[in-house]
C-alpha cells in the first residue's frame, strides 16, 4: 500500500511542478513500466491542464460529493490503482495521503467540469490516437477499455451520459466493454455499425484494406450497416469472427436477415460477408486476431503486399518495391522483438529477396534485380 500512495505522491509533485529532477526521472521510470499507469497520469495530466486553462472550475458543494464517491468507490475497488487506508491513519503518513487524495480531487474536479461545460455547451468531441510504430490502452469515460493497435484513431463526442455510448474507429481496436443495459456501445466504422451491452470483441478497420473484420470473445454483437436497422444485422456468438467486405456495407441489401448463415466454421457468402470460427482453446495471448495486444505481430499466407502495409503500421517505416512480382511473394510467421532490420533479415531468409534500408524507407526488388 505504501509504494502505490508513494507514486501518487510523486504524481502530484510533478503535476503540480514541485518535484525534483530526481523525482521526475523515478516518475519516468515507474511509469515505463507501467503502461496502465502511463494511461492514467497522462489523463490526470489533460485533466490539470483543463483545471488551470479554465478558471470557472470550481463548484464545492458538487465537488465535495464527487470526492466522496470515489474515496468510497477507491477504498472498495482500488480505484487509479491506489489502495487507501480505511483505519486511523498515522501522523506520519498524513502528508502521502494528502497528496494522493489531491490526485483524486483533481479527477473530481476535471470530471465535474466536463460535466458542467458539457450541460452549458456543445459536447466535446474527443479523440485517441496511436501513431505508427505504438499501440496504446486508454479507459473511455464509461469505464470501457480500449487498446489501440499502430496507425488506428478512436474519436468520441461527449461523456456518455446520453442514451447510446458511441465512437468512431478508423483502423483497428480491442474493447472490454462495461455492461450498461440501457445505454448500448455502438462501434461506427467504415459504413457499418458494430452494437454490444457488455462484451470483448476486435476491430479491424484500416482505410486501405477492403475488409472489416470483428471478432467476438465474449459478449453478443450485432453488426448492421449504418442507414439500416437493427433488424438487417448479423449476429455474432463468442469466438466467431465476421469478415465483412467495404462493398456489403454500401450497397444495399448486401446484409440481410436472409443472408445470415448457421455458426459453422468458415461459412462464405459471395459478395456478402464470412463467419469464421475461433480455436477458443487458445489463451488470448495466443490467439492470432489479438496477438498485437501481446506486441507480436503475426502474419499467416500474406502476400508482401499486404506484409508491407502491416509492417509500415509496425515499425513506422515506409516501403516500396521497385518489382510488381515481389509483391506476390507469399509469408507466414511473427514478429515479437525483432528490429525492422531483423525482420527483413528474416523474410528474406524465408524466400529470396533484395532489399535496401535507408533511414525510415526500405527498397523491395526481386533477387536477381538490381536496387537503386
Amino acid at each position: 500500500m505504501g509504494n502505490l500512495v508513494s507514486v501518487w505522491h510523486l504524481i502530484a509533485r510533478v503535476l503540480n511542478n514541485e518535484a525534483s529532477s530526481e523525482e521526475e526521472q523515478q516518475l519516468t521510470t515507474i511509469l515505463r513500466r507501467d503502461e496502465s499507469l502511463q494511461q492514467q497520469f497522462d489523463l490526470l495530466g489533460r485533466i490539470w491542464k483543463e483545471k488551470h486553462d479554465n478558471p470557472e472550475f470550481e463548484d464545492k458543494d458538487a465537488a465535495q460529493s464527487i470526492i466522496s464517491r470515489i474515496i468510497t468507490k477507491a477504498e472498495s475497488e482500488s480505484l487509479f490503482s491506489i489502495q487507501l487506508p480505511v483505519e486511523k491513519r498515522r501522523s506520519g503518513n498524513r502528508r502521502i495521503w494528502l497528496a494522493a487524495a489531491s490526485v483524486l480531487v483533481l479527477v473530481s474536479a476535471g470530471w465535474l467540469f466536463m460535466s458542467k461545460r458539457t450541460s452549458a455547451n456543445e459536447p466535446k468531441a474527443e479523440a485517441i490516437e496511436a501513431k505508427k510504430g505504438s499501440r496504446s490502452r486508454s479507459l473511455l469515460p464509461d469505464g470501457t477499455t480500449v487498446w489501440l493497435n499502430a496507425g488506428s484513431k478512436l474519436s468520441y463526442v461527449g461523456d456518455f451520459t446520453g442514451a447510446t455510448r458511441e465512437v468512431r474507429l478508423e483502423g483497428e481496436a480491442f474493447f472490454d466493454v462495461v455492461k450498461q443495459p440501457d445505454r448500448p456501445f455502438i462501434v461506427h466504422t467504415s459504413g457499418i455499425d458494430i452494437k454490444v451491452l457488455g462484451t470483448a470483441f476486435n476491430v479491424k478497420s484500416y482505410p486501405e484494406e477492403d475488409s472489416v473484420e470483428t471478432t467476438l470473445y465474449r459478449g453478443a454483437v450485432k453488426v448492421f450497416r449504418e442507414e439500416d436497422s437493427e433488424k438487417k444485422s448479423i449476429e455474432l456468438r463468442p469466438n466467431e469472427k465476421l469478415i465483412l467486405a467495404k462493398q456489403a456495407a454500401t450497397a444495399p441489401e448486401q446484409v440481410s436477415e436472409s443472408s445470415k448463415p448457421s455458426p459453422i466454421t468458415a461459412v462464405k457468402l459471395p459478395g456478402s460477408f464470412t463467419i469464421a470460427h475461433i480455436d477458443s482453446t487458445k489463451k488470448e495471448s495466443e490467439r492470432f486476431e489479438t496477438a498485437w495486444i501481446y506486441s507480436r505481430l503475426e502474419f499467416r499466407g500474406d502476400s508482401f503486399e499486404d506484409l508491407a502495409r502491416k509492417l509500415e503500421r509496425w515499425y513506422n517505416v515506409t516501403i516500396v518495391f521497385n518489382d510488381e512480382k515481389v509483391k506476390q511473394l507469399y509469408f507466414n510467421g511473427s514478429f515479437e522483438k525483432e528490429t525492422i532490420a531483423q525482420a527483413f533479415a528474416a523474410l528474406k531468409s524465408a524466400v529470396p529477396f533484395n532489399y535496401i534500408i535507408k533511414g525510415h524507407e526500405i527498397t523491395v526488388g526481386s533477387f536477381n534485380g538490381l536496387i537503386k
